[in-house]
């Protein structure tokens, strides 16, 4: 079992299918992906861009425990996640996790609560730029 955690800031870095190429999924039935994609509009206004800031010392080990706790709380086999840092533009990834399960059910789960959790844990901040100006959405993630 085990995890592996990806963070990135150079555009078009954050690649799917290499991200779940370095997964352990011996004994496996399922790999579970979200992938969270930077939306156009946005509250009825176009999206520039989004921009993420994080507490680069803190944001690897809190991933790394998210993934951890996963594996552990779903009987999961392995996670990985990787999530972008800086300039995010519309239609461009922002964060990837795969779970790999023995079982779909499990897996599911697992990413659901992954998503869940990383967005109120993980010390990330978004700025979405708009035409009409610029702001800092409240909270984590």
């Amino acid at each position: 079992m085990g995890e592996l955690i990806v963070v990135e800031s150079a555009p078009l870095s954050l690649n799917p299918e290499a991200l779940k190429s370095k997964m352990d999924v011996i004994g496996c039935g399922s790999i579970i992906t979200f992938l969270g994609i930077t939306r156009n509009i946005d509250e009825g206004e176009e999206v520039i861009a989004l921009e993420f800031d994080a507490w680069e010392g803190k944001l690897e080990p809190v991933l790394e425990g998210l993934a951890e706790q996963a594996i552990n709380k779903f009987s999961v086999h392995s996670v990985a996640m990787s999530h972008r840092i800086g300039r995010v533009d519309p239609s461009e990834n922002i964060v990837c996790i795969h779970v790999a399960s023995p079982h779909r059910k499990e897996g599911f789960e697992a990413c659901s609560w992954l998503i869940t959790e990383l967005k109120n844990q993980a010390p990330l901040w978004k700025k979405e730029v708009k035409a009409s100006g610029e702001s800092w959405k409240s909270g984590l993630g």
